[in-house]
């Protein structure tokens, strides 16, 4: 009969540990918090005003090149050979101009993000340490890491986002 008891007790307290790990367990998508602030809104607005000249050449280009092939498919064969020639010339050079501006464009956005990221990493720390504190986190962990988790973990994303627009 002192063996129910015992093993009752044993159960409630195994069930209350695990029950307390769960909630000290959290996840957050670090990226997705920074990316979502004010500041990064306000950078990568500043990239594309900055970009915006290009960004547009390659939006016309793109364009361009579409009906360049339509035609080509619709009409190639009805071509002079000098005219498909020609055509197939002016093709090549605007795909390779616009290649290099996509090129440009994907840079200079990977750059703006990269610098983004180094400069509020700072505050990062600072928002993701006072959430952690506040929620009594233990173990945080990245969203794409999760493989299983026996119920929904506790998603801190949201409040390090508020938290990075007030320190800024």
């Amino acid at each position: 009969m002192r063996t129910l008891p015992a093993a009752l007790c044993l159960g409630l307290l195994v069930a209350t540990t695990v029950s307390a790990q769960a909630d000290e367990v959290a996840v957050l998508d670090w990226r997705a918090a920074l990316m979502e602030t004010d500041a990064a809104e306000r950078t990568m607005t500043a990239l594309s005003n900055r970009l915006a000249d290009r960004q547009q050449e390659a939006k016309a280009l793109g364009e361009e090149l579409q009906q360049m092939q339509q035609r080509l498919q619709a009409s190639g064969e009805s071509m002079t050979e000098t005219e498909r020639r020609t055509t197939l010339q002016a093709f090549q050079r605007k795909g390779q101009r616009f290649e290099t501006l996509r090129r440009e464009i994907a840079q200079a956005r990977r750059e703006a993000e990269q610098g983004f990221l180094q400069e509020a990493e700072p505050r990062l720390d600072q928002a993701v340490r006072q959430v952690i504190e506040r929620h009594g986190v233990a173990v945080l962990v990245d969203p794409n890491g999760v493989l299983h988790a026996e119920q929904d973990l506790q998603d801190l994303t949201g409040e390090v986002t508020e938290r990075l627009n007030a320190l800024y």
